[in-house]
């Protein structure tokens, strides 16, 4: 296992103990709106992970807008800023570190108190070279109470003739509007 993969899982187990200690139901309200911003790293995967590798690392932050439709489905509004980070194989022929600004909007469902499925599709602007538009699709899993939201998910960047993708974990404090 690769030592990304092993920090990633360290954090995700170390979050879910820590955070389970002070348990409340997170179980969405009808019509109650929630802003929660959160921090994530991740490793890179597809055409930027190939031999020799562009970007072994990601990091960034988001801001998502939460409106719950039923008391366990939410609906969600996603934009903030990813750094993908150029490797020295990278920066050796030219290559700089790049972002991604994602606009997505998606459902966030409870499967049971805390831990719920989710899925978002939207739009990612990247910021450097060409500045395409990608088409972002992006299932998650995640742990959620009142006010602590970890996730793992997998987000696929797709358009131009081109796709790469990120496996990332998010740890986001939220609070009800």
């Amino acid at each position: 296992m690769k030592n990304s993969t092993k920090w990633i899982a360290s954090v995700a187990t170390a979050a879910a103990i820590f955070f389970s200690v002070n348990v409340k139901a997170q179980t969405t309200e009808k019509s109650a709106w929630r802003l929660g911003f959160g921090v994530e790293a991740g490793i890179p995967t597809g055409a930027l992970s190939t031999s020799p590798a562009y970007s072994k690392f990601e990091l960034g932050g988001t801001a998502r807008l939460q409106y719950g439709i039923e008391k366990n489905l939410a609906l969600t509004f996603t934009s903030g800023y990813y750094n993908f980070f150029a490797t020295q194989a990278a920066k050796d022929v030219g290559g700089e570190s790049f972002g991604v600004v994602p606009v997505k909007l998606g459902i966030k469902g409870f499967l049971t108190d805390n831990i719920y499925l989710g899925g978002e599709a939207g739009a990612g602007f990247e910021t450097k070279y060409a500045k395409n538009t990608k088409l972002i699709l992006s299932p998650a899993v995640g742990w959620a109470n009142k006010s602590w939201d970890v996730g793992v998910r997998y987000e696929n960047f797709s358009g131009q003739s081109d796709s790469y993708g990120v496996v990332a974990l998010r740890l986001a404090y939220g609070f009800a509007l």
